[in-house]
């Protein structure tokens, strides 16, 4: 096998892995239903700088930080990127809490679509008649749900979007997996820390206030955060923007089960309906993609 597809395979394997992880998260943030979505936020940013922190430290890996941070167009990509990041944690928090799993998850049946526009736009990627009519079909799911509803599906396209420029920057960013996410986590932690300094001065801090439980799945934020965003960007430098789309189904399928099945979420005709325009979207996206890919594969075995 050459490198090159040894390194996809390995794409490949990160990205399934950190998608796997995304979409159980429900499980883990609906018992933290009683903590306010911000201060949610705040704990997943200290303890992921934590955490990497101590893997940084075991690894006696600092010398690339005050590089990077002499670097004004680096700092102003992780920045944009940490923010983006931290805007689609806040907004997926949430809406699991508030009973939305299922709007949550079409975010991220769409964000693939969102992907191949933005690849299009910015890093030069072609946009193939199925991939076209792909997110023409999308658009007309968007519009019906919309119509149906009385609004736009706000948190869905929030979550979209926010992802979707999220992984733009993280494949136009020029640090290691594991680096990237340090300088992402170290230039929010102030800012965090200093929310829960305030909201603990008021009175209003969680931790330490609601039970041993409440402080282990704060605490352990860090860490069930860390691990898939380490597995995606490892995963994203590997592979295509939309080659990682097409691996993102797996998540926001297992979000929309527990939804639906575990949490009892209204599904009903008008919402499959739009889902479904959408399915057929992503359908006919990963169908091209994939008729593609055994093309390519017969040529190179001829």
């Amino acid at each position: 096998m050459s490198t090159s597809r040894q390194e996809t395979s390995r794409g490949v394997l990160y990205a399934v892995g950190a998608f796997f992880i995304w979409g159980l998260f429900p499980l883990y943030w609906k018992p933290l239903h009683d903590v306010p979505a911000l201060q949610i936020l705040c704990h997943r940013i200290v303890w992921s700088a934590v955490f990497v922190a101590l893997i940084l430290l075991l690894q006696r890996n600092w010398g690339w930080l005050l590089a990077a941070l002499r670097d004004p167009r680096r700092v102003a990509i992780f920045a944009v990127s940490s923010l983006m990041l931290s805007l689609n944690w806040l907004i997926y928090i949430w809406a699991v809490n508030e009973g939305r799993v299922v709007e949550a998850s079409l975010g991220y049946f769409i964000n693939p679509l969102v992907n191949v526009l933005l690849g299009r736009l910015f890093l030069g990627e072609r946009l193939t008649r199925p991939q076209a009519a792909a997110v023409a079909f999308a658009t007309l799911g968007v519009g019906w749900l919309t119509l149906t509803a009385g609004s736009p599906p706000w948190i869905s396209l929030s979550l979209a979007g926010s992802f979707g420029i999220y992984g733009l920057l993280r494949k136009k960013a020029t640090l290691p997996s594991l680096e990237g996410l340090a300088l992402e986590t170290f230039l929010m932690t102030p800012l965090a820390a200093i929310a829960l300094l305030w909201f603990n001065w008021q009175g209003q801090g969680a931790f330490g206030q609601q039970g041993t439980a409440t402080d282990l799945l704060l605490l352990g934020a860090g860490v069930v955060t860390a691990i898939p965003l380490l597995l995606f960007a490892s995963g994203a430098r590997r592979l295509k923007l939309a080659t990682v789309g097409l691996i993102q189904y797996l998540g926001p399928t297992i979000q929309l089960l527990l939804g639906v099945w575990l949490y009892n979420e209204p599904f009903g005709n008008d919402r499959a309906i739009g889902f479904a325009l959408i399915w057929s979207a992503l359908a006919l996206y990963s169908g091209a993609g994939l008729l593609s890919y055994w093309k390519q594969r017969r040529l190179q075995q001829a």
